[in-house]
């Protein structure tokens, strides 16, 4: 006879009294296991979209080595590295990319920690700055830079800040691109390092390295940062993308980083700019897949420092 569930709960309560294993109760509907559900629908959603992505991709390729009336040429890639103006606009945005990133890091950071740490009623002010990037568009953005920057040259000509504000538009490497990408990625870079010291308790890792005798450059270094590491990572893959794909403020201001030079050859060169658009799109990938390799690594280093003080 199948017992009930009342009697299979006293005996367990009876055996857990008594301090004697219980026994697991049988099934009444007996003991096969449930179905797996079918993958089908999985399988169908990845294959989708699959094909959203590798259609398009695949499509250009065609077009860039189908020559109509020669065949299938590579002509579009070898004479790319030739190609005026594309190495000096890659490394550019290159460059550009990595000033960004550090310039962003090491605003967000300290800023970040600062507020867990010491004064966690001014997280809601720090994110209201962070965000409010994505409220005012960038042509908005750029139609400021340049009042800004016409209205320097007039009235401080003078002026040691004269100087400044010649360097800081240098076409070889405009720094006024990397102050308005920074604030472009802003608010990326607050909703990654967030939710990584969302999911540290940062306040208990600092007190205890700080009664071990750490300085706080070492707490900051070696156990914050070493917790952070996919947060970072995070942050200057979608900064890294923001930086090779932003067309806008780097046109109306009058420099030719990477995405800018693509649309310019465009009109003349059509499967040269379709097989650059390719390549920078391989480029990105790569780069992205480095910073996610290196966000997933495991820490050489991620503990305390010992404390140099004798025990009595």
């Amino acid at each position: 006879m199948t017992p009930t569930p009342a009697r299979n709960t006293t005996e367990v309560l009876e055996a857990a009294a008594a301090g004697r294993p219980a026994t697991a109760a049988p099934n009444p509907r007996g003991s096969r296991r449930p179905r797996p559900r079918p993958r089908v629908w999985r399988g169908a959603v990845l294959l989708l979209a699959g094909a959203y992505f590798l259609v398009p991709l695949v499509a250009s390729f065609v077009f860039t080595v189908h020559v109509p009336g020669r065949g299938v040429s590579f002509t579009a890639y070898t004479e790319l590295l030739a190609a005026d103006g594309f190495t000096e606009s890659l490394l550019l945005s290159l460059g550009l990319a990595a000033a960004t990133i550090a310039l962003s890091l090491l605003l967000a950071v300290p800023a970040l920690i600062g507020v867990r740490i010491g004064s966690p009623r001014l997280r809601p002010v720090v994110e209201v700055m962070c965000m409010l990037p994505l409220v005012v568009p960038p042509i908005a953005l750029v139609t400021g830079i340049t009042t800004v920057l016409r209205w320097g040259p007039e009235h401080l000509s003078r002026t040691p800040l004269y100087q400044t504000f010649l360097a800081v538009q240098d076409e070889r490497f405009p720094v006024v691109l990397v102050l308005a990408y920074t604030v472009l990625a802003l608010p990326f870079v607050y909703r990654s390092l967030d939710a990584g010291l969302r999911a540290v308790d940062v306040p208990t890792l600092v007190e205890a390295a700080r009664s071990c005798g750490a300085s706080w450059p070492y707490v900051v270094l070696r156990v914050l940062l070493s917790n952070l590491r996919a947060s970072l990572a995070g942050a200057a893959f979608l900064t890294l993308a923001l930086v090779l794909g932003e067309f806008t403020i780097a046109s109306l201001l009058g420099f030719r980083p990477f995405a800018v030079w693509i649309v310019s050859i465009s009109g003349a060169q059509a499967r040269m700019s379709v097989a650059v658009s390719i390549l920078s799109l391989l480029i990105t990938w790569l780069l992205l897949l480095v910073l996610s390799r290196a966000g997933t690594t495991p820490s050489a280093a991620t503990g305390v420092a010992p404390t140099s003080r004798k025990e009595p």
